[in-house]
């Protein structure tokens, strides 16, 4: 935890210290860790399950003015972020490996003459295997990136058809080989309960990615999200008996390979949690810099979120400008609550009951009327040092959520 320094705040310019600083709803002892998020937009092919502010490259893309505009964006949030150390980075996307490896050496190299990095930070970049280049792989890992998030999806050629995918089974085999080989630690991504998939299909897909031991596991459910194309055009998906098989095979077999299941859709090797995302979970700090990114900032007094502009071409023109924040807004402290909780009921294993004060600057007290809701209801146990989703909290989280939003006046 990095506490609040007099000299920081002295380092932050006037207007910044009158905007952020001044006297507001919150009292926060200490700042929570800080990550930094970069967005990169552009993919090959956009996937029809995708809702994500990704773009079609179309053959090409504009790499040193996007490299610019980062730059720019990072040096205009600065202030915000005066003396903290950043403990995880996270380069997603769209399709960050279409990067070529000099501007990936070029993004680092500036990340690192602005920000301050932690000495274990971790540094994760998001890889499609249809962009895989063993040299540009090693590449990347000599430019600092110490962790590859792989999205394989499926190894099924029937399957990542239906999911659009631009690479097969034997390129997926191919890009885990080479980063078992380039990176200690890395994800694989797949998706299950997908188009016409079967339980025995499913089980071939996880024990095909549990072959490779990966370090960390993330299994997600095929979701069919608001303006995609799967929304438009609803693919037929397995239905929610065979989808509860699929998962409760998912904790078996991840638990046989040694996996623990520390969030919704996260399973790793011990000592092996994704370091970036769990700051996200635990109600941490993220700067979110390039199109569209999100970031959610601490003050002593107060918590705001911001987003940049969405598209490519407007977001590096307004970062040029010197105004790449598209919009800006103050976390009110009747949704401080739901916020933490939001994130906090995701980890299995629940959070110490001192996280909600020492994150939100609320008491314990400002949710216990809803904590005493969620235990009675048989979603929530709660002592004097845990608070933690019960197994049916778990199965019905977005119900347990929502016992923490705001009441209205």
């Amino acid at each position: 935890m990095i506490p609040i320094r007099p000299d920081v705040v002295q380092a932050v310019p006037p207007r910044v210290v009158e905007h952020y600083l001044r006297p507001g709803i919150l009292s926060l002892a200490a700042l929570p860790p800080l990550s930094l998020y970069v967005h990169f937009p552009w993919c090959v092919r956009k996937c029809p399950y995708c809702d994500f502010n990704s773009h079609e490259a179309d053959g090409s893309f504009p790499e040193q003015d996007y490299l610019s505009a980062l730059r720019a964006d990072l040096e205009q949030a600065l202030p915000l972020v005066w003396g903290r150390k950043i403990v995880s980075i996270f380069i997603g996307g769209g399709t960050p490996s279409l990067m070529s490896a000099q501007a990936l050496d070029q993004l680092m190299s500036d990340i690192r003459s602005l920000l301050p990095l932690d000495g274990a930070a971790e540094i994760t970049m998001e890889a499609n295997p249809g962009t895989f280049e063993a040299d540009k792989f090693r590449a990347f890992a000599g430019s600092g990136i110490n962790r590859l998030s792989m999205g394989i999806q499926s190894f099924n050629p029937q399957h990542l058809k239906a999911l659009g995918r631009i690479h097969d089974g034997d390129e997926a085999r191919r890009a885990i080989e080479c980063a078992q080989s380039c990176f200690q630690n890395f994800n694989l991504d797949l998706m299950y309960a997908l188009p016409g998939q079967t339980l025995a299909q499913a089980k071939e897909d996880l024990t095909t990615a549990l072959s490779y031991a990966p370090p960390h596991l993330s299994l997600y459910h095929l979701t069919i999200e608001p303006n995609t194309v799967f929304a438009k055009f609803p693919p037929s998906i397995p239905d929610d008996d065979l989808s509860a098989e699929m998962q409760e095979m998912i904790e078996e077999q991840t638990a046989l390979g040694g996996y623990q299941h520390y969030e919704v859709s996260a399973f790793a090797q011990p000592g092996r949690r994704a370091r970036h995302n769990l700051n996200y979970w635990e109600f941490g700090d993220y700067l979110g810099i390039g199109a569209g990114a999100h970031s959610k900032l601490s003050f002593p007094h107060r918590m705001v979120r911001q987003a940049r502009y969405k598209q490519p071409g407007t977001y590096m023109q307004q970062a040029a400008a010197g105004n790449a924040v598209f919009e800006e807004s103050e976390i009110s402290r009747e949704a401080l609550g739901f916020e933490f909780m939001l994130n906090a009921l995701r980890l299995t294993g629940g959070f110490e009951s001192r996280l909600f004060a020492e994150r939100t600057g609320l008491p314990l007290q400002a949710v216990e009327r809803a904590i005493a809701n969620a235990e009675a209801r048989g979603l929530l146990t709660c002592d004097h040092r845990m608070i933690q989703p019960t197994a049916l909290g778990q199965r019905f989280l977005n119900d347990l959520q929502q016992i923490f939003l705001p009441e209205e006046a």
